[in-house]
């Protein structure tokens, strides 16, 4: 009688597409902004792309939506592709989404201060301010998150931040 090795069945992760922007201001700080439902959580604006909108459109819409920054102010410096990360916890996002697939753009910050605006929609926010990139922490980022964090900042700004200890 020959024994039957039975492979679990898999089910892919279905990746959403999504874009994460980073501003940057005249002394070429990062804008990081707190999640307002999460203290202590500190990122970069980031969100889905909808059905029919591509990354750029997705981006300009995000900004304006999440931190009340029109298109016309701020300038497209860099696009990179193909950032990944899986939910914790096998979540789902909308049913059926367990990560998403970011797109990621640098711009420059052309506008005042005053023209950054977190309730201009729904607010995802409580504080923003600017940061050197240098001063990002890795313990600001979910644990999920944090490997496409460390590969943005080496891509975009050539450094590798320290991981958080544990």
């Amino acid at each position: 009688m020959s024994e039957s090795h039975a492979t679990p069945i898999t089910i892919p992760i279905l990746y959403r597409p999504n874009v994460g922007i980073i501003l940057t201001n005249e002394q070429d700080e990062i804008f990081v902004a707190e999640r307002i439902n999460i203290p202590g959580a500190w990122q970069f604006p980031q969100g889905g792309i909808d059905d029919g909108e591509d990354a750029e459109t997705a981006m300009y819409r995000e900004m304006a939506e999440e931190i009340g920054v029109t298109p016309d102010k701020v300038m497209l410096l860099e696009r990179r592709d193909g950032y990944r990360y899986a939910f914790a916890k096998g979540r789902l996002k909308y049913g059926i989404y367990g990560g998403q697939e970011q797109s990621y753009f640098r711009c420059r910050f052309l506008g005042q201060d005053s023209d950054v605006n977190l309730a201009a929609t729904h607010q995802e926010f409580s504080h923003w301010r600017w940061i050197k990139p240098e001063e990002f922490q890795m313990s600001w980022v979910p644990k999920f998150k944090r490997a496409v964090y460390r590969q943005v900042f080496l891509d975009f700004f050539g450094l590798e931040l320290a991981p958080v200890e544990n």
